[in-house]
């Protein structure tokens, strides 16, 4: 066998015809300082009776500018399930888009809500095949099998817990939870604990704050409240 039959015209090596192409991974290093990234802290909650999430309302630009103090982190995207939004705003909201299209034309077609582990595991193919910016959301919701708590990373790993934290504050949150949640706890008791943790966070982390929102998701649908003030909130 002739050696040479495997070389490159231009390399002065050989190469296997058959060997994969490898490429490089995009980045944007020029960019990232003025993408508008949510910096934040979102919690979920995990009960009997319920999902409650709980998020602050800080996005930033690079991290060191604060660039609104009215941002609404979570949103519907199925009848009894709601997702944050984590990373770049525009990643974000890209991503509940496409993922509430899909879950509305499964209902669509099929008359019924796809359940949530579906809808998590569909997520997490979008979040490692798809276009979208750095995301850790996490998805909470309520179907035949019980309440969901769902966090779906970068690179499309799906995990569910009974409770979840993701987002720059995520540390002192989770130490807020840690010592008090319950999984027999109310939905009342849920929310006053994620409303602690999300208080607890946006002390010390300079990318939550200004705020409050959160959903409270049952069988009966999903309700979103604002709020201008943690205290409030209580």
């Amino acid at each position: 066998m002739n050696p040479n039959l495997n070389m490159h015209p231009h390399d002065g090596g050989q190469t296997d015809p058959y060997a994969p192409e490898l490429g490089e991974i995009a980045t944007d290093e020029g960019d990232g300082e003025n993408v508008t990234k949510t910096g934040t802290t979102t919690v979920g909650l995990s009960t009997d009776d319920g999902v409650v999430i709980a998020t602050d309302r800080r996005a930033s630009l690079g991290g060191r500018f604060v660039s609104n103090k009215n941002v609404v982190k979570v949103e519907e995207i199925h009848p009894t399930a709601a997702m944050t939004l984590v990373g770049s705003v525009g990643g974000a909201q890209s991503f509940i888009r496409t993922l509430r299209s899909e879950a509305s034309l499964y209902e669509t077609r099929r008359d019924e809500p796809m359940s949530i582990n579906a809808l998590a595991t569909l997520a997490g193919n979008f979040a490692r095949g798809g276009p979208f910016l750095a995301i850790h959301p996490i998805l909470g919701g309520v179907d035949d099998e019980g309440t969901h708590v769902y966090t779906i990373d970068p690179a499309g790993g799906v995990m569910e817990d009974d409770y979840a934290v993701t987002g720059s504050g995520m540390q002192v949150a989770y130490g807020t939870i840690e010592g008090e949640y319950d999984a027999e706890m109310s939905v009342d008791d849920a929310r006053d604990l994620a409303t602690k943790a999300v208080q607890a966070a946006s002390e010390r982390d300079t990318g939550s704050g200004n705020g409050l929102v959160i959903a409270e998701i049952t069988d009966e649908g999903v309700e979103i409240e604002e709020f201008d003030a943690l205290a409030d909130a209580l």
